[in-house]
């Protein structure tokens, strides 16, 4: 029943946000359409409740052919293949643009996002949505994973974000499954707004 209840009510606060929101994509859609190259939208594979994949959406952050920039700069940088592979991220990544990080900062890329809530995907507080090849990082705690519904936000977002170790983050994702609530989900959305402005962790 509560899990019914914070679908619904992820449904109605993502219609409204959806309409609120509507102007800022427009302006952001307007930018990226004059300043880059490619598609507005980023459409990418990952892994939601149950196991199921879906198609998550963001706005376009990176330059084209981004894997052949990611292999070049492997070449020439081999330890940041490292760190990607630790973390599924790199502080300095030579694949996004100028306007990319400004979305980045501010996590407006994420926007779309609400998309996904609409449809079911996701919820508005959980666990990071992961991509298939972090499943083997998470283990034997996977099998929790796939009990929620990923988050626009959730523990990890207000916990440091990419400045915590990729063990943290699996730490964060656990604690909230097992502790999830309205009340806890209330802290995260509050704390949220705060660090998104702060830019702490984001890249």
């Amino acid at each position: 029943m509560q899990d019914f209840i914070k679908y619904c009510l992820d449904f109605i606060l993502a219609i409204i946000l959806f309409v609120l929101l509507f102007p800022i994509n427009l302006i952001i859609i307007l930018i990226l359409k004059i300043f880059t190259k490619g598609s507005v939208f980023f459409k990418h594979k990952r892994i939601g409740r149950n196991g199921k994949e879906f198609v998550l959406y963001k706005f376009r952050t990176m330059k084209e052919s981004r894997d052949k920039i990611l292999n070049e700069y492997f070449i020439k940088y081999p330890e940041a293949k490292l760190e990607w592979k630790n973390n599924h991220k790199l502080r300095n990544d030579p694949r996004i643009t100028q306007v990319g990080y400004f979305l980045r900062d501010f996590s407006l890329d994420e926007i779309p996002q609400i998309l996904n809530i609409i449809k079911g995907d996701m919820s508005f507080v959980g666990p990071r949505p992961i991509v298939r090849e972090e499943i083997e990082k998470y283990g034997i705690h996977f099998n929790n994973y796939k009990r929620c519904r990923p988050g626009l936000t959730g523990l990890w977002q207000v916990s440091g974000r990419n400045d915590t170790t990729y063990k943290e983050r699996i730490d964060f994702d656990m604690y909230y499954i097992k502790n999830k609530s309205f009340l806890l989900d209330m802290k995260i959305l509050l704390k949220t707004i705060p660090v998104v402005l702060s830019r702490k962790g984001a890249y």
